[in-house]
């Protein structure tokens, strides 16, 4: 009797549909699927939801949306490019936890999802070999910086499912 590997349902998150695939396509899957759980933890939530501090610190839903825009801006295109990514919001804060009046969820959303294609785009066209200089870290590769962004944004999300919790008691990747 031989035995058979058993196949993924295709409705599994793209991590589980390329676990043997290169480096570059499992790196790429694993922090869109982060990327995308952050959206589906906020979705649906009216901006004022979306801004309620519910812990000590500044984190908020709309925060962390906010911050992981510049998170997406400044290790990307901020270090692999020439283009001059500020690594502080308009308001000089470093990281973009603040969040302004003016500010609605869904344009921090497209900010966050213009952020993110620019960081593709960027990425696509280096090979992960490829190694920068941090102005505090020193020498990084492209792959460094992948497996930064993905932990930075997974922690982020975790924080993300807590505080959707405690808006609505919504749980689960997609909210």
């Amino acid at each position: 009797m031989t035995e058979s590997t058993p196949t993924a349902p295709a409705d599994l998150p793209a991590p589980m549909l390329v676990r043997t695939g290169g480096e570059r396509e499992v790196l790429e899957a694993f922090l869109d699927f982060h990327r995308s759980t952050l959206r589906g933890k906020v979705q649906g939530l009216a901006d004022d939801a979306a801004r309620r501090r519910l812990v000590p610190s500044e984190t908020t839903l709309a925060g962390l949306v906010k911050h992981l825009t510049v998170v997406e801006g400044s290790w990307f295109p901020g270090l692999l490019t020439d283009a001059d990514v500020p690594a502080k919001d308009a308001d000089g804060h470093d990281g973009g936890w603040q969040v302004g009046p003016e500010e609605s969820l869904d344009g921090l959303l497209a900010a966050y999802d213009a952020a993110c294609a620019r960081s593709r785009a960027v990425a696509a066209a280096l090979p992960l070999d490829h190694v920068v200089t941090h102005p505090q870290v020193g020498e990084i590769s492209l792959r460094w910086i992948y497996v930064h962004v993905i932990e930075e944004t997974a922690r982020h999300v975790g924080h993300a499912d807590i505080l959707r919790e405690q808006t609505d008691g919504a749980t689960g990747v997609t909210a």
